[in-house]
């Protein structure tokens, strides 16, 4: 696999009532080569989910671009998006919004291999990476508990043979005792498959354990940006201190429990 995501002063705003303007991604700039863990971080509300979604085509830019593998992405309309930038995709949130209810797991894991082409995987192979018994495709997303969800969320991503897996805050809905194993989880998934991660969330101590890099957003900016270890040790800025300064160490980070 090949591609590096390039985003450049890219700004994202919104109208709000009385022609006001709210700016939620101001400028933003970087880069995510193949195999590389990028964390992002910051409070709610700073831009990163919004930043996030733009980087898929869900967010239009107001300025700036986003390039994956030299090609501009743009905003997703209602024609079906080009092959190549299928192979940019994201774990949400909330994985039982994010499947289908009313179907079985493995027909949605098949329309991801379909994504994939001749060199797919099997849905059985799917389960198997993301640690899934072959019979949980004949279940309902319903029976399952939310931590197996996003764990099926994951494979499903990964499916499509994707070179930039994003996850817009893939933990934040989890029980604080599976939040570093999932984060884990799909470190060693995408890079097994050799994808790049962005890994979006408000964490710093599940950040820590999984990135290479890490940017740290506020306001709609990257205030800070650097290796892992070295802006851990020795952040510049005085917003990544106070982060820094206030986080707790995660349940799990020690032993990892099984999702």
């Amino acid at each position: 696999m090949t591609g590096t995501l390039t985003v450049t002063d890219a700004t994202v705003t919104y109208r709000l009532p009385g022609r006001r303007t709210l700016t939620a991604v101001d400028g933003v700039g970087f880069s995510l080569a193949p195999g590389e863990v990028l964390g992002l971080v910051g409070e709610s509300g700073c831009g990163k989910s919004t930043l996030a979604r733009a980087v898929c085509g869900l967010e239009p830019l107001a300025s700036g671009t986003i390039d994956f593998d030299g090609e501009t992405i743009g905003r997703l309309g209602l024609r079906r998006r080009a092959k190549r930038l299928q192979r940019i995709q994201m774990v949400f949130q909330n994985p039982y919004a994010s499947l289908n209810p009313r179907r079985r797991v493995g027909p949605q894991l098949e329309d991801a291999l379909a994504i994939a082409g001749p060199d797919a995987s099997s849905v059985r192979e799917l389960l198997d990476d993301v640690g899934m018994d072959p019979e949980s495709a004949a279940l309902y997303p319903h029976q399952f508990s939310g931590g197996q969800r996003q764990r099926i969320a994951i494979a499903r991503a990964m499916g499509t043979r994707p070179d930039v897996l994003i996850g817009d805050e893939p933990i934040a809905s989890l029980d604080a005792s599976l939040q570093a194993r999932v984060a884990t989880l799909m470190r060693e998934v995408a890079l097994k498959n050799g994808a790049s991660l962005l890994f979006i969330s408000h964490d710093l101590a599940v950040v820590r354990v999984i990135a290479d890099r890490v940017a740290v957003m506020q306001a709609g900016r990257i205030v800070e940006e650097g290796l892992i270890a070295e802006v851990w040790d020795h952040p510049s800025n005085a917003y990544t201190q106070r982060l820094l300064a206030a986080i707790p160490l995660a349940d799990g980070l020690g032993t990892l429990p099984a999702a």
